[in-house]
């Protein structure tokens, strides 16, 4: 009995160590892949709404529909936010396990994690495939070049922005965008639901 016992005991810790083998060389895998286009290749720490921090690679394996907007704008960003929205409401459920939507505030010095959880309650957008980030000026910075979204403050609460929606695949590459307010986006819709799929 006790040597059945003692088998029984080697056995777990080998399925243990196996298992734990497996997920290592999973997630190293996972990193060879990245191509050097890859946004999950920045290091930057972001602030989400909750006041956690995370790096963009933490949301690897998802599919990703991000914008860039700040929370004061009277303007383009409510709209870029119904666009937001509306695409949501035109993707079927059983894609959502697969999709973040992810909104990057392009003002920093305002849009902290409090102010971007209530504007996410508000905009009804605090669903758990709805996060919202805010990082540092120069990390914001670099972020818009990679992502070719061009912005420039032009008094303290006002930005004159690029109004891009850009879709990224579960390794960090763009794989469309849809530019523009309130345009068509059936294009976007498509190519979200095929990426999901590849």
């Amino acid at each position: 009995m006790r040597t059945k016992n003692y088998l029984l005991v080697l056995l777990y810790f080998a399925l243990v160590c196996s298992c734990s083998k497996i997920q290592n060389d999973s997630n190293t895998n996972i990193d060879k892949k990245l191509s050097e286009n890859s946004i999950f290749n920045l290091q930057t720490v972001w602030n989400t709404q909750d006041s956690s921090q995370i790096k963009l690679r933490d949301l690897q394996g998802k599919v990703l529909v991000m914008v860039m907007i700040y929370t004061s704008c009277k303007a383009a960003c409510p709209r870029l936010v119904a666009d937001m929205r509306d695409i949501e409401s035109q993707i079927a459920k059983n894609y959502m396990n697969d999709l973040t939507f992810v909104l990057i505030s392009i003002d920093p010095k305002t849009d902290k994690p409090g102010r971007l959880k209530r504007f996410a309650k508000a905009n009804k957008m605090d669903a758990s495939h709805w996060i919202f980030l805010q990082a540092t000026e120069s990390d914001t910075r670099e972020f818009a070049n990679v992502m070719a979204v061009k912005y420039k403050e032009i008094s303290p609460l006002d930005f004159s922005h690029s109004n891009i929606i850009s879709v990224i695949d579960r390794s960090g590459e763009m794989v469309f965008q849809q530019e523009g307010l309130g345009v068509n986006n059936k294009e976007t819709i498509n190519k979200i639901i095929e990426t999901v799929k590849n």
